[in-house]
């Protein structure tokens, strides 16, 4: 049963760390990335659909992306919907070549993204909080129905506080990085 509970809480807590990994990605850096326009919709034949569906996504230089879309009449609806996406840069078309320049970013905006970046590590860390909060309770509730001890109750705490412990340093690993990224010129 403490396995069971030890099991269900790393699950949660390995899912809180990824989310805050897939979040941090969206923050933009200096440098181009293809995963910048991962959240870009397209509007295909009347359906949205994911750009990287409907277009390869590369790299040219650590400031420019480029799209070509697999379509020639793509074009104008690519460069529509990376217009509409708020990404802050505008597409250069040459023939079906769409090159994305990435704008470097001031030293205010900067830090402004740092603290964007520390509010969603420290949310990361709430939601690990609250699923040891969540496995302790369960374990509180297997000792009141006396199905385990109190004895296997404070080691089913331990293991679930290393857990904790684990996925948080995780959690500030991920922002240090992502802070020194946004910090590097």
């Amino acid at each position: 049963m403490i396995d069971d509970i030890k099991e269900d809480a790393a699950g949660r807590m390995a899912k809180s760390v990824d989310a805050l990994g897939e979040n941090l990605a969206k923050v933009r850096t200096g440098r181009a990335h293809p995963s910048m326009l991962d959240h870009v919709v397209v509007s295909y034949y009347g359906a949205d659909t994911p750009l990287k569906q409907v277009a390869n996504v590369g790299v040219e230089d650590a400031r420019t992306l480029t799209v070509q879309p697999w379509e020639q009449g793509m074009v104008q609806a690519v460069e529509k919907a990376i217009l509409e996406s708020n990404l802050g840069v505008t597409p250069n078309t040459a023939g079906t070549l769409i090159r994305l320049p990435i704008p470097p970013l001031t030293e205010e905006r900067r830090k402004d993204m740092t603290r964007i970046v520390r509010a969603e590590a420290e949310q990361a860390r709430v939601a690990v909080r609250n699923i040891r909060r969540d496995a302790n309770g369960s374990l509180k509730e297997l000792v009141k129905e006396k199905l385990i001890s109190e004895d296997d109750e404070h080691r089913g705490q331990e293991i679930i506080q290393k857990l904790t412990d684990q996925h948080v340093n995780e959690i500030d690993q991920l922002m240090a990085k992502k802070e020194e990224d946004l910090m590097s010129v």
